[in-house]
């Protein structure tokens, strides 16, 4: 299923995963195809899920000739039986919406496979049944809400580019937006694409400090020839960092959470590496964490204000509050002008 969440789409591993399982099934091929109609057809959209879930671009008349078929019943896999996958057509080539890759893991990919390729056998397995068991599409049993992710679509291309960087370990260079004007950036060692709150950033290394680049953002991505070598001090940090801040030295942060507030951060985690240290008489909770930046912590306490503190360390509870008082001043020293207000519709 589909997974909301967070998700660390070009992490190796996982890519790595994908394509060593599908090395072993490809030495299985045979077997496969000994067992009749049905696993052919399973073994064949098994094989293109995953690599349409890799981020390939996938040619129709090449996997013909990889499959051993003929090029309609490719164009049949893609248009009708993968018909519930956002995929994209360029330059003849599909490929799945930059959003979506890395969501489905193998089992997702097993059950997506097995279940299009025997729908013609029941009549009551249908389209509306595939997006009901799968999750995926419009009549969902389910909904989650609060996550929406930004649209790239007009960034395809660089995407691709940064994904093939990060798997060959190769170089680049890039042009982003920022701070109202473009600014370039040389060298990079790329290590992963990462969906953070629907955000997608590029985790890289630049001037032997492992940073985080928006995507969206970007202009323009140029691969170089050069490779480097992945640091293991490096896949150490993305792994334990839950967010985009990435630091050599965290600093601990103690919170008071207000018993009006303490079940929500009872049910999960509301900021990152949270840690429950006790819970008071009266039922709040003290809270502790680590974190490499104070932007991972203020904005949260400033959304559940006042029912959050800051009890360490003291310099930030004292940021917070001139940050809180400047914008109350502000406010009061800037209303709205009449202008303004009657360019505004509410409606």
């Amino acid at each position: 299923m589909l997974n909301p969440h967070h998700v660390a789409l070009s992490e190796l591993i996982k890519i790595d995963g994908l394509r060593k399982h599908k090395s072993r099934t490809k030495a299985k091929e045979g077997i496969f195809m000994a067992q009749g109609q049905h696993d052919t057809i399973a073994y064949r959209l098994s094989q293109t899920l995953i690599k349409l879930n890799q981020g390939d671009h996938l040619d129709p008349a090449e996997l013909a000739e990889e499959f051993g078929t003929h090029i309609r019943t490719i164009q049949r896999d893609l248009k009708v039986r993968l018909a519930y996958l956002p995929l994209l057509k360029t330059r003849g080539r599909y490929h799945l919406e930059p959003a979506y890759l890395g969501k489905l893991n193998f089992k997702d990919i097993e059950r997506f496979a097995a279940l299009a390729g025997v729908q013609g056998l029941f009549p009551s397995l249908g389209r509306d049944a595939l997006k009901d068991l799968l999750g995926q599409q419009l009549q969902m049993p389910w909904s989650v809400r609060g996550y929406q992710y930004e649209d790239i679509s007009e960034r395809a291309g660089i995407f691709s580019q940064l994904e093939k960087a990060i798997v060959e370990s190769r170089l680049l260079s890039l042009e982003l937006r920022k701070d109202g004007e473009t600014k370039k950036y040389v060298d990079l060692q790329p290590y992963q694409l990462i969906n953070v709150k629907g955000i997608w950033y590029l985790a890289a290394v630049h001037h032997e400090k492992l940073k985080t680049f928006s995507v969206g953002k970007m202009h323009s991505v140029q691969m170089q020839e050069a490779n480097f070598v992945r640091a293991s001090s490096v896949e150490s940090s993305l792994n334990a960092e839950e967010g985009i801040w990435f630091s050599q030295q965290s600093q601990r942060v103690v919170l008071y959470v207000a018993a009006e507030a303490a079940d929500y951060f009872k049910r999960r985690n509301l900021i990152p590496h949270q840690k429950i240290m006790s819970e008071t008489r009266c039922g709040g909770l003290v809270v502790e964490t680590r974190v490499g930046h104070e932007n991972q912590i203020l904005p949260i306490v400033r959304y559940w204000m006042p029912s959050v503190k800051i009890l360490s360390p003291d310099g930030w509870g004292k940021k917070f509050k001139e940050q809180v008082s400047s914008y109350l001043e502000d406010f009061d020293a800037h209303p709205l002008t009449d202008m303004e207000l009657q360019a505004i519709q509410v409606r």
